[in-house]
């Protein structure tokens, strides 16, 4: 009895130091804090594309991290995980409430680039594993750091979903909207909430809608129409589950330097660097719907003139966009998968004025693209990617649709849903 006494008595004092890990100088979002780190994934494991989602308690089902360190420079990395509610704040549990084993760990496991002009080091990490697993579902953000949290390498953004997934149906399709009808796309849908006991579903349900690989323009805490008992409707009349419709991506393939492959139109060795230089664009915002197959803003990796592992090199890619119109009040950018999902400095568009048109460059991996222009008004983080690339509501974008679940009394948004909607499905 006074044994049991004193290791709960411990354990209370154990506590407060467990507390979810010093969050000052990182945001709940993907982000690289060093320079030279590039090509940062987290996918299902074994996988080139794809949601990055775990099963809650599938032990054979892992997601994995990779990254590049181009600086090569002498870091001790080192994880943990940030538990997060369903609109990517942290959430106010310990981490001991949600990890199973240790709090922080090692990546251990790199390797060395074979064969490239631009040398790096890859590092790797499959997760969860036995030394760190999850306990509960929901947003979750994976932290690197150099030794101490207080020096960042980057975070990334995955999602655990519980054992037993409510079922979701839907459909994307125009917008209901007369006024919106040609440009933009509805995403309505239904959750089935099976073993859920949910009794009050306006206050405890939250939905997330994201378009393609983009978190910026994601809908977020959408509450459910209607419904009757195990279904909830998110059928809405007022255009909160709408999103423009944007145009499909555009394309290149790099993984051969030994040829010009798909909207290459040249490749060089300059200045230490491979340089690939890619078809010129046209701006095309007020162009019919051009139907092509795409990977939806999405790339991988790959090196097809050698086949060896960590052979594939990074490349100086140049851009250029020809538009009939000024560009004012703002700035355009290549963006995708390319530049992280996030507005890069290096990816801006500077106009030319010996040869009129908009250019940038910038170092890639070797692989396959897709990549769109999109334009930042000045003094707004606002992504538009309709100025240059037109919006029709025929667009295949993948829609995940993502449903949250806080218990009454709980401290927690679980993630009780997952469903990939495209139009025409």
């Amino acid at each position: 009895m006074k044994k049991t006494l004193l290791i709960s008595i411990l354990a209370l004092c154990l506590l407060p130091l467990a507390a979810q890990p010093e969050t000052s100088g990182i945001t709940m979002e993907d982000n690289v804090y060093v320079k030279g780190i590039r090509s940062v994934t987290v996918l299902p494991t074994g996988q080139i594309h794809g949601e990055p989602v775990a099963q809650l308690g599938n032990g054979d089902e892992q997601l994995t991290l990779t990254f590049d360190d181009l600086e090569q420079v002498d870091r001790y990395y080192k994880y943990t995980f940030i538990h997060c509610t369903h609109d990517w704040k942290p959430s106010e549990m310990n981490p001991i409430e949600y990890l199973d084993g240790f709090m922080e760990d090692e990546l251990e496991t790199y390797n060395y680039s074979f064969n490239t002009v631009t040398h790096y080091v890859q590092h790797r990490l499959d997760f969860p594993t036995p030394n760190m697993r999850f306990t509960r579902s929901g947003n979750y953000i994976l932290f690197v750091y150099d030794d101490t949290p207080d020096k960042p390498v980057l975070t990334r953004r995955f999602m655990v979903l519980e054992t037993d997934p409510a079922g979701i149906d839907g459909e994307v399709h125009a917008a209901s909207d007369v006024n919106d009808r040609f440009t933009k796309q509805e995403i309505d849908f239904s959750v089935a909430t099976g073993n859920y006991l949910i009794r009050n579903p306006i206050l405890t349900v939250h939905a997330t809608i994201k378009q393609n690989g983009r978190w910026d323009n994601a809908i977020y805490g959408l509450t459910y129409r209607a419904g009757y008992p195990g279904v909830l409707s998110f059928d809405f009349d007022d255009g909160r589950n709408v999103m423009p419709g944007g145009a499909e991506f555009r394309t290149f393939d790099i993984s051969t330097l030994h040829s010009n492959a798909d909207r290459i139109v040249g490749i060089t060795y300059a200045n230490h660097e491979n340089q690939a230089y890619v078809l010129q664009d046209e701006a095309r915002p007020f162009g019919a719907y051009e139907s092509r197959s795409t990977m939806k803003g999405d790339c991988f990796f790959r090196n097809r003139d050698m086949q060896n592992a960590y052979s594939e090199d990074y490349v100086n890619t140049h851009f250029t966009l020809k538009c009939p119109f000024p560009i004012e009040g703002g700035n355009v950018y290549v963006f995708g998968k390319l530049t992280d999902w996030r507005i890069l400095p290096e990816a801006k568009l500077k106009y030319n004025s010996n040869y009129q048109y908009w250019e940038a460059d910038f170092l890639i991996k070797q692989g396959m693209y897709n990549y769109q222009y999109v334009f930042v008004p000045d003094g707004t983080e606002t992504i538009d990617a309709t100025y240059i690339e037109g919006s029709h509501f025929e667009t295949l974008n993948n829609y995940t649709v993502l449903v949250y679940f806080r218990e009454e009394g709980s401290s927690y948004d679980r993630l009780i849903g997952m469903r990939v909607l495209t139009p025409g499905e």
